[in-house]
């Protein structure tokens, strides 16, 4: 399926950039979405060289839970900044 006919489009917060990102992670589909969760699809993202930046990872959540990303709860905010911070450290070998 190409891009601009993913059902991702659907999603809060996603356009057609975010949707080729996301088909070059793996994630094809609002289920793939729900099943890796955003925190794992960002981390896939960003081992794969794109420089996203948290806009990106709080859109992802928004997008599961049709809000814009700006819209989140600060505290929903910093839990998953914590989480991606920690396991993108955890990855890093120095």
């Amino acid at each position: 399926m190409h891009p601009s006919q993913s059902e991702l489009l659907k999603l809060k917060n996603l356009g057609l950039a975010s949707v080729n990102i996301l088909h070059s992670v793996g994630i094809r589909s609002c289920e793939d979405l729900r099943r890796i969760g955003p925190v794992e699809a960002f981390i896939s993202i960003r081992n794969r060289g794109i420089n996203a930046s948290r806009v990106m990872l709080y859109a992802l959540q928004g997008a599961l839970l049709d809000v814009h990303w700006n819209d989140l709860d600060p505290d929903l905010k910093r839990r998953l900044a914590s989480e991606a911070d920690r396991l993108l450290s955890a990855q890093d070998p120095d």
